[in-house]
């Protein structure tokens, strides 16, 4: 048998990438008809996210059931988010709160600075493929710790120990952006704040294909907003 030369070889692999892409996308669309799904649009659903933002802005109570024994027992076995939080895990932009949802309502994948790697992505297009959420929200917040970190890279070359540098790596590029169209002094870091959640809402709507599907459909929807830490609103500035 003669040795495939490096063209075919090439076209081997992605052969088997389709089919490998295909197979999965079928899995998934499968599994996806099994249990309840959410029946609202993504315009219902961000309309639900601001309302509920209303709610905590007003110190609205949340209803009691969407938190109590009972709506934890109805949930138990299968969950029906509405929507996907891409959020920044500082502890002082707790997602559930902000929006006003109760258990089972929002699909969350948290991280330092809401960037989205290979774990992140996987957590969302299961969201979208088998759950059947129709609306991501990527949620910056003022004064983020990560994207200041990325900040002191650029500008005086810092550089973090351990896992820390390669965690705000992500996020260099959007401080550069933002430098770039004139941000500086303490403007800078949120104007990067604010190009990090528009690049990754950017990639989610345009660079994975999973989810350009469902959004040419209109059965999908991909926001960016930033949470004032100081008079607690949530601007929806990516829409």
């Amino acid at each position: 048998m003669y040795p495939l030369d490096s063209s075919r070889r090439s076209f081997f692999r992605l052969g088997y990438g389709a089919l490998g892409l295909a197979a999965s996308v079928g899995a998934l669309s499968s599994h996806a008809a099994e249990g309840p799904k959410t029946t609202m649009t993504p315009a219902q659903a961000l309309a639900k996210l601001k309302q509920g933002h209303e709610d905590f802005l007003n110190d609205k109570p949340l209803l009691k059931t969407a938190r109590d024994s009972d709506r934890r027992l109805a949930i138990a076995r299968a969950q029906v988010p509405f929507a996907v939080l891409v959020g920044c895990s500082d502890s002082r932009v707790p997602p559930e709160l902000l929006f006003d949802t109760g258990l089972g309502e929002l699909f969350i994948v948290r991280n330092a600075g809401n960037t989205i790697d290979t774990v992140a992505m996987g957590s969302i297009q299961y969201a979208v493929q088998v759950l059947n959420v129709p609306l991501v929200l990527v949620l910056g917040h003022e004064r983020c710790g990560a994207v200041d970190a990325a900040v002191s890279v650029v500008e005086k070359n810092t550089v973090f120990p351990g896992s820390i540098g390669q965690m705000v790596e992500p996020i260099i590029p959007a401080v550069l952006k933002a430098k770039a169209m004139g941000a500086a002094g303490d403007g800078l870091l949120d104007g990067a704040v604010r190009e990090n959640v528009r690049r990754t809402v950017e990639r989610l709507r345009t660079g994975e294909p999973t989810l350009a599907d469902p959004i040419k459909a209109g059965k999908l929807m991909v926001v960016g907003a930033r949470y004032d830490l100081d008079d607690g609103k949530v601007d929806f500035f990516v829409q």
